[in-house]
């Protein structure tokens, strides 16, 4: 069994920890709201009592109810009515500023808004605005303080509430060009892909175009001037970080700079998702997430902005990156063909593996980025859900893909969360609900990870994103597979 108590830790892994008997205990060190979920009786719901509850929909609080009787499983119910409202129930905080709607999200048990886990921890909720306008106003509220988060530093993936709060122990000393506002300043693609991938899904679901006003729309602008500065076709651009560490992946090499590439149209990247250092910059996951977050901006901006100017921009930036990706992202496997590269450098050199965090190979087809009978994608698949991936691992609890991020042996739930989403296969699907399932430690939540050997030993007992995410297959299922939902399982 991992050890993680001699590790040097990363901010997420400070605040997460291995759990066993204790995780009352724990918890209520971290929030009081997560000491509420797990001090509650076990045989019933672990939600916030309704009056510590930061914000209720009424239609999610019916859909509760309605899709918990298509479920048989009543383990399996009660997980789901847990986990779907996690986001409403305790990260965000909605206010006005301007006459606007303002809402920041904290990830859980880390006190900052993340670009990525605050689009990510609201979007099962836009099936829901359109008949509920407070719930509506609450997401246009994400949308509004990501566009203000973007203008203050378009590289930094981590905010705070306000200016004037002071950073988190983990980024305090970092050599990087810090903001007031800024909780951390790792440069990652995907931040930025998730605000436009949220802007487009509101607009979807809701018809309105109130967020696109001319704040969004010069984020925007700023979006695609980030991304041009990172394709690094004409020097290296404005960005640098170092963190002094003894883990390797919370800085980067060369004066801050990272390792380096051969440009050649797609998009440096210097962290993951996992907020880890990218080995070889032009992370392809991301850049797949890029090209199709780019074609959403592009037709918002044009039959919503009505700025054509945008619209080319971002429709020309996105097809420079995809023809990259096509040429050169690619890479035969002896056991399943072609597949695609986790990161590449330009220079000819790839990376094989996949990490549990979103964007991902396996979480493509989620995202948007590929269609699931995608014959390069189903390769691509079967790579990361066999021993070919370093990552992906097998043990007496479970098997599913992990991450640097927590280190061997350990994996996500995500990443059995994202192998339903993509699968096409009722089989497939149920083994994965039964490891979500069986997997919780007993308090009926997703974690960021477990030990493959034991799921007692987790980290992160408050991780909304995983939550909301497990809520969200529940209801895709119910809406198109509900046979699944309606078997005893064993």
């Amino acid at each position: 069994m991992a050890d993680l108590s001699f590790r040097s830790f990363t901010r997420r892994q400070m605040l997460g920890g291995s759990m066993a008997a204790g995780a009352a205990a724990l918890t209520a060190k971290l929030a009081p709201a997560a000491a509420v979920m797990a001090a509650e009786d076990q045989n019933l719901h672990q939600r916030p009592a309704k009056a510590d509850r930061r914000f209720t929909s009424d239609a999610v609080e019916e859909t509760i109810l309605r899709v918990q009787k298509q479920i048989a499983d009543p383990t399996l119910a009660l997980i789901f009515a847990n986990c779907l409202p996690n986001t409403l129930d305790t990260t965000v905080f909605p206010s006005t500023l301007n006459g606007k709607p303002d809402t920041f999200v904290i990830t859980g048990d880390i006190d900052a808004m993340w670009l990525r886990d605050s689009s990510a921890q609201v979007w099962p909720y836009l099936a829901f605005c359109k008949q509920d306008k407070q719930l509506a106003a609450l997401v246009e509220g994400v949308i509004h303080r990501q566009a203000r988060c973007i203008a203050i530093d378009p590289y930094a993936n981590a905010y705070l509430k306000s200016p004037h709060d002071s950073l988190g122990k983990w980024s305090s000393h970092d050599d990087t060009e810090m903001k007031p506002g800024v909780s951390e300043r790792k440069w990652e693609v995907d931040s930025l892909c998730y605000t436009l991938r949220l802007a487009h899904g509101y607009w979807q679901a809701t018809g309105n175009t109130a967020p696109f006003d001319d704040e969004w729309k010069a984020s925007a602008r700023l979006v695609i001037k980030t991304f041009r500065e990172q394709q690094r076709l004409h020097g290296k651009g404005p960005y640098h970080f170092q963190r002094e560490s003894k883990i390797p992946s919370e800085t980067l090499m060369l004066n801050g700079y990272g390792n380096p590439i051969k440009p050649n149209g797609m998009i440096f990247s210097g962290f993951r998702p996992s907020d880890d250092a990218c080995i070889f910059p032009l992370f392809v996951p991301a850049n797949l997430f890029a090209v199709t977050s780019l074609r959403q901006l592009a037709e918002l901006a044009a039959k919503v902005c009505h700025d054509d100017q945008l619209a080319n921009d971002a429709h020309t930036l996105a097809e420079e990156v995809s023809r990259a990706l096509m040429q050169q992202a690619q890479v035969m496997s002896v056991d399943h063909g072609k597949i695609w590269a986790y990161e590449i450098d330009g220079y000819g050199s790839s990376l094989r593996m996949d990490d549990a965090n979103a964007p991902g190979l396996l979480s493509l087809s989620y995202l948007g980025c590929v269609k699931k009978n995608d014959p390069v994608f189903m390769a691509t698949r079967a790579f990361v859900l066999s021993k070919d991936n370093p990552y992906y691992f097998t043990g007496k609890a479970a098997e599913g893909v992990g991450s640097p991020h927590t280190g061997v042996d350990f994996i996500w739930p995500m990443s059995i969360l994202m192998q339903a989403f993509s699968s096409s296969s009722d089989t497939e699907i149920t083994r994965c609900l039964k490891l979500l399932r069986d997997n919780t430690a007993g308090t009926h939540f997703m974690h960021e990870s477990f030990h493959k050997d034991d799921s007692n030993n987790f980290t992160r007992p408050w991780f909304a994103w995983a939550n909301t995410l497990f809520g969200e297959l529940i209801l895709t299922l119910a809406e198109q597979r509900p046979a699944i939902l309606k078997q005893n399982f064993a």
